[in-house]
């Protein structure tokens, strides 16, 4: 009898322990990265796929779902990630520029939903929000942009202790280390968002020389002349060729140059040099000082034409850019590893995203804020087993603003009605199921990098972009002029395609309850 009753409280004691782990609600591990183009995630394909792979993101997108139309809604660091935590777009979530004045905190947020849920919460790395972060059960984050070497962190106290190191190490090293404090009766939501690959692109030690012996193939449109489209182009600050500083983003300090005189410009100096200690430093003057030297000499005897300088600084850039991107890669290697090793794959969704796209090069840029695709686009990939289909592409058009919906199904909670986003559940799940037919951008930022503010549509085919400071509208047929090169706005033959897609731009206008356009000056 005795035993009758043990057997029955041994099995009373395994369920009760059984039902409160949980099971039946996910872990969500969003890792983010900044200003990661998809060009440089071999899972994405395209030219440095061979010569930069990124075998852990590619390792999800073969496990997961790799979406091939993901977008932004405004591209630029902040507002894309308000649009994360809000599900609106940045007009609604009153984060409409980097400049502004920072995350409205009073509002509904993700991490507070799933806060409040039950979820045990967190976000370490970069908020870029300016306001503390809210819904977090634990958080540490970066002073605003942060920094690549020995970077600071902002405690929950508000103290800010500077910590040794590289910092997407850094925050993984951070992540893994709340992974193994975390309240483990709960599901956990943890954010783990880098700083790389965002400018200065400073690379690891390690890997300062890893595509040294790299040919990196230059995009077809890196000697872009700007014609045939709006008239703003030609005014951008953001060309490799006339906007690139050579300490602060090339590697050249000033007092390596001796006698010779580069060309403007050179503002900012070098922040991460100086916050490095005598072994970075040493590290560091070891790999540039000899490629700089080199480089300065054939500069000083006139060996270099204008378009071998313009060269020579995209192979610096991208040599430094892949280099981050690379540790970043090395990141999700490792959160993916605790996972495995920890149990905790099976019941984890898994996703990888950036807050934009960025330039290597195309149009002669670096940077974002355009419509144009290379900076309009963004990673996304999902991971979550037994629902997403392994190694599997979906074609619809989705956007950042799906990204809160998304995970608040997956958690089992109601989307609230203010949301503007739509949840990619359907979607991960492999259901049919009628979808967006087009994406409203809108960029807000005032003057940065001489992008004026603009406005658009896109279409699985056709992209309208709206300049309100010229009054100048341009249409692009991204099936037969993927590089954006020549508008059409202005051909009859495409009267019919430009007067469906102004209708369309103007129905999302108020879809989504946009406020007045500016006026042109």
């Amino acid at each position: 009898m005795m035993r009758s009753i043990l057997v029955l409280l041994s099995l009373f004691c395994s369920a009760t322990a059984m039902a409160e782990q949980p099971t039946s609600r996910p872990n969500i591990l969003f890792i983010f990265s900044d200003d990661h183009a998809i060009k440089a995630i071999s899972s994405y394909g395209g030219e440095l796929a061979s010569v930069a792979p990124t075998p852990n993101i590619d390792r999800l997108a073969q496990e997961g779902m790799l979406f091939g139309n993901s977008f932004c809604a405004n591209s630029i660091c902040g507002p894309s990630r308000a649009t994360i935590l809000t599900g609106k777009h940045s007009h609604k979530n009153g984060f409409m520029r980097n400049t502004g004045q920072g995350m409205d905190q009073s509002q509904w947020t993700l991490s507070k939903a799933l806060q409040a849920s039950g979820y045990n919460t967190a976000i370490i790395g970069k908020w870029h929000l300016k306001t503390d972060p809210l819904g977090f059960d634990h958080w540490e984050i970066l002073p605003g942009q942060g920094n690549y070497y020995n970077p600071a962190f902002i405690q929950q106290d508000g103290s800010t202790k500077r910590v040794e190191g590289y910092v997407t190490d850094l925050i993984t090293d951070k992540s893994i280390a709340w992974l193994d404090e975390r309240d483990t009766s709960k599901p956990f939501f943890l954010m783990c968002q880098h700083k790389a690959p965002h400018r200065t692109f400073a690379p690891p030690l390690r890997h300062l020389a890893a595509f040294d012996d790299v040919e990196i193939p230059e995009p077809e449109t890196l000697f872009d002349d700007y014609a045939h489209r709006s008239q703003t182009l030609p005014g951008n600050e953001m060309e490799i060729d006339r906007h690139m500083d050579w300490a602060y983003d090339l590697k050249v300090r000033k007092d390596e140059r001796g006698d010779v005189e580069l060309p403007a410009p050179d503002r900012y100096g070098t922040p991460e040099y100086n916050r490095m200690n005598a072994t970075q430093k040493a590290a560091w003057d070891a790999h540039f000082g000899p490629q700089n030297q080199a480089f300065l000499k054939d500069f000083q005897e006139g060996k270099l034409s204008q378009k071998d300088l313009v060269r020579w600084k995209y192979r610096r850039y991208m040599r430094d850019y892949l280099g981050a991107v690379k540790a970043v890669d090395e990141s999700v290697g490792r959160l993916l590893k605790y996972l495995d090793d920890n149990g905790l794959a099976e019941n984890t969704i898994v996703i990888y995203s950036s807050d934009q796209g960025f330039y290597l090069g195309e149009h002669g840029w670096y940077d974002k804020r355009w419509m144009f695709e290379e900076s309009f686009r963004m990673p996304l990939i999902v991971r979550w087993p037994g629902v997403a289909k392994p190694n599997s592409t979906p074609e619809q058009l989705v956007q950042n603003i799906d990204y809160a919906p998304t995970l608040l199904e997956a958690a089992g909670q109601e989307v609230p009605a203010e949301i503007q986003g739509r949840s990619l559940v359907p979607i991960l799940k492999g259901e049919s199921v009628k979808w967006r037919d087009s994406l409203y951008y809108a960029y807000y930022e005032l003057g940065e990098h001489a992008v004026p503010q603009h406005f658009g549509v896109r279409t699985d085919r056709y992209k309208l972009i709206h300049f309100p400071i010229t009054n100048e509208w341009n249409l692009f047929d991204l099936q037969t002029d993927p590089h954006e090169l020549v508008s059409i706005y202005e051909d009859p033959a495409a009267k019919e395609i430009r007067d469906s897609l102004t209708k369309e731009f103007y129905r999302l206008r108020e879809v989504y309850d946009a406020p007045p356009l500016p006026q042109a000056k």
